[in-house]
């Protein structure tokens, strides 16, 4: 997938929006990257799921509940991968998981999710799985907001591999928002 095509879908479907925004890690930003936005509009979490098939190989996917769940789901129906999800943590009633699904112990395993900031829940994701015997190298994002996720996973050895980044996601941004 053209990283220049998944630009345009996400700026057609308006998930990219501009103003004074409150992010989850508790920073605010001048723009917004609206996962529910993409996660929904079948032409972005298709192209999101045909490029993520293609960095792809004979992993495991894993995907952070419940945020890249569609990502995950539809990436593996693309990749023919199987696919676990991750909790943020076990839960207190049924069997208790913190990991749905299954693989072997020392399977590789891919991390997909869908925006990166600090990377803090990649991480956990990560730390999970490797305590279950996976073998986990590298996360997959949608969009990297460049703002220490790549270096904190690193910190992890763990790669962080990105479809779009913030830079080239609001490159021109202003010509986009004059044009609408």
């Amino acid at each position: 997938m053209d990283t220049d095509r998944l630009i345009e879908l996400l700026r057609a479907a308006d998930a990219v929006r501009f103003g004074e925004f409150e992010l989850s890690h508790g920073g605010t930003s001048s723009y917004y990257v609206d996962k529910y936005v993409f996660e929904t509009d079948p032409a972005c979490l298709e192209a999101i799921a045909e490029a993520f098939a293609e960095r792809i190989d004979d992993e495991t996917l894993a995907g952070v509940a419940l945020g890249a769940v569609p990502l995950v789901a539809v990436t593996s129906t693309v990749a023919g991968r199987p696919y676990v999800i991750v909790r943020k943590s076990a839960k207190e009633y049924g069997t208790g998981n913190r990991i749905e699904g299954s693989f072997e112990a020392g399977e590789e395993v891919v991390v997909l999710e869908d925006i990166a900031t600090t990377g803090q829940s990649a991480i956990d994701a990560v730390e999970a799985l490797r305590e279950a015997g996976a073998t986990v190298e590298r996360v997959l994002v949608v969009v990297d907001r460049e703002e220490g996720a790549r270096e904190n996973l690193a910190e992890h050895s763990v790669e962080l591999e990105s479809l779009v980044t913030a830079s080239e996601l609001l490159a021109d941004a202003d010509e986009s928002v004059d044009g609408d």
